[in-house]
């Protein structure tokens, strides 16, 4: 058993262990890790959350893994991991008696294959179950009684494995981490960088980036001395008489910065989806089409208030682009108390992802079934627009809690603004058990295929569809 006093002289990297490096790199993809025992508080907004062995750290591919979270909805994946080092060796510096450099030495030990277990749930109360357990006993025999067969799915993965009670893989592991971990800032501060790969403490003034090849990772109270170069992979930990104190994490603002894994490889976000173009676009229509509809806004109102009373209008929260959180506008047209019959409701949900959708809705109002058939509901939408929260054409905007379903379609749809319309609008179906498939279709094919036109034709079609209610019976 390593002592806390041991843990506490392990070299430190920008103030971080690497069990606290571990962590950090698995939370710029929106996971937090989960020691099993380890009383861990499980932050809300992790998207993921990676249940672990003490002193245990995995850096693995995570596509297939969402693939099957995504579309099987499993509550638990285990995940089996192998290692397989094809030539186990290190590095050994020779030198003579006074110091003077004499050779490189490589020692070789024979070819070994580690194995591990993880695994991955989006379920918070797993996570706490997992934080709790007694890791003296057969955990994964503790979860897999914790999460009934049905509700389980594995998977076999090729990655690299630690075991973080010795100290040359925590040394492997940091050196790793810096070769593929190109955005450290993301939920590490207090770092700048140095060069194209290297990165430094933020008080580090002797970084010059003309002497820094490839990733190199450079503790705090370290400097490099005139003319050395520096070539990475490489770590220079911390001066111990420098430490710095761990800075804190906020799991909120990780999106900005963090690498996205995403299950599905999708193009980069149409060019125009961000010009300046379309924002002038979303400005003069934003401003003709609240001209046009603000003489309705009285009778809207007064038919709100005959049958149902104030409020007016209702703002849910949705997120916008780069997850920026916003009060989405709208007429109210369900009941006061729909949240509350939604609960007690569940169980007739017609929709296949996180809508929640019936064919005769009790919770919403005559006049909101009204307003609905003619989105006129939606009108509200547009100052939003001129707020820059939303476009006029985009994806549907949806919820924090409805974004973690599919983590490719999120980092698709969130790369930018949401719309007062879109493809899904004028194309779904509502075929049983297809609607969120078409969603997550029609949100990712409208990013990577953005243009003025397309804007236009959407526009239109939209017009169509609202003409069409009209002249319904």
């Amino acid at each position: 058993m390593i002592s806390p006093e041991s843990i506490a002289r392990r070299p430190t990297l920008w103030g971080l262990t690497p069990a606290q490096l571990h962590g950090r790199f698995w939370a710029a993809r929106g996971v937090q890790v989960v020691g099993v025992g380890s009383q861990t508080e499980i932050h809300p907004h992790a998207e993921l959350y990676l249940l672990i062995e003490q002193s245990r750290f995995v850096i693995i591919p995570l596509r297939r893994c969402l693939d099957l979270l995504c579309w099987l909805k499993p509550d638990l994946l285990l995940v089996r991991i192998a290692d397989r080092t094809v030539a186990d060796y290190r590095e050994i510096v020779e030198s003579r008696p006074d110091g003077q450099f004499l050779r490189f030495r490589r020692e070789y030990s024979a070819a070994i294959s580690r194995l591990a277990r993880i695994a991955l749930t989006t379920d918070p109360e797993i996570a706490r179950d997992w934080a709790t357990m007694n890791p003296e006993k057969n955990v994964w025999r503790q979860i897999r009684q914790v999460v009934p067969p049905d509700l389980r799915a594995s998977v076999r993965e090729q990655g690299r494995i630690y075991n973080g009670d010795i100290e040359r893989d925590n040394a492997r592991f940091v050196r790793d981490l810096a070769e593929s971990w190109t955005r450290p800032d993301a939920t590490i501060s207090r770092i700048q960088r140095c060069g194209r790969n290297g990165w430094g403490y933020q008080s580090a003034t002797r970084l010059d980036p003309e002497k820094i090849n490839g990733p190199v990772w450079v503790g705090a109270g370290r400097e490099l001395p005139e003319g050395v170069v520096a070539v990475g992979p490489a770590v220079i930990w911390d001066d111990p008489r420098s430490r710095p104190e761990p800075d804190d994490l906020s799991w909120r603002d990780i999106e900005a910065k963090a690498e996205p894994i995403a299950s599905h490889r999708i193009e980069e976000a149409a060019p125009y989806t961000s010009s300046r173009l379309k924002r002038v676009f979303d400005i003069v229509f934003a401003l003709f089409a609240l001209v046009a509809t603000l003489p309705l806004y009285p009778f809207i109102m007064l038919a709100i208030y005959v049958e149902d009373r104030r409020p007016f209008f209702f703002a849910h929260w949705r997120e916008s682009i780069n997850a920026r959180e916003f009060g989405c506008l709208k007429f109210r047209t369900m009941y006061r108390n729909a949240e509350q019959m939604k609960a007690e409701l569940m169980a007739q949900n017609m929709a296949d992802g996180p809508q929640f959708f019936m064919e005769d809705d009790p919770r919403i109002t005559k006049v909101g079934r009204i307003l609905r058939r003619l989105q006129l509901d939606e009108i509200p939408q547009f100052w939003n627009v001129l707020f820059g929260h939303m476009s006029v054409v985009g994806p549907r905007p949806s919820p924090f809690s409805e974004n973690q379903y599919c983590p490719g379609w999120r980092e698709a749809r969130l790369s930018v603004r949401p719309g007062v319309t879109g493809l899904w609008q004028i194309r779904r179906t509502r075929s049983d058990g297809a609607d969120f498939q078409e969603w997550i279709r029609y949100d990712i094919e409208y990013v990577e295929k953005a243009s003025f036109w397309l804007d236009l034709y959407i526009i239109w079609k939209t017009i169509a569809l609202v003409i069409s209610a009209l002249t319904r019976r």
